[in-house]
């Protein structure tokens, strides 16, 4: 049998609240592809309401814009795509990071 270790990150602000995250990511990215938070809620097969709320908080959390207006559609803030850039690179850190320890601290006791 093959095992694997699995982890996930997010950012946390005040009380625990998701600041940032694969699900944040994965919204930002629906609404640059599809070039509006209503589209790409839907290509979610998520509410507006549920997308656009969970924008707005991260936005209060970060204290910056993510999604700005454009016509009737949307586009990321740069600082939107700086940030799902650098959070890319540290998602890919931390699971070579997490599958590097897993192999040698705990791979040899789980295989026999």
């Amino acid at each position: 049998m093959a095992f694997a270790v699995r982890s996930k990150i997010w950012i946390e602000g005040d009380g625990g609240k998701v600041a940032f995250g694969l699900g944040r990511y994965r919204m930002l990215a629906a609404i640059e592809r599809c070039g509006s938070m209503q589209a790409a809620a839907k290509e979610m097969k998520m509410s507006y309401r549920a997308v656009w709320c969970r924008i707005r908080l991260s936005e209060g959390l970060l204290g910056q814009s993510l999604v700005e207006r454009q016509g009737k559609g949307s586009q990321l803030t740069p600082f939107a795509k700086k940030l799902m850039k650098r959070f890319k690179h540290l998602h890919a850190l931390t699971e070579l990071e997490t599958n590097d320890m897993f192999n040698d601290l705990m791979r040899d006791q789980l295989i026999s």
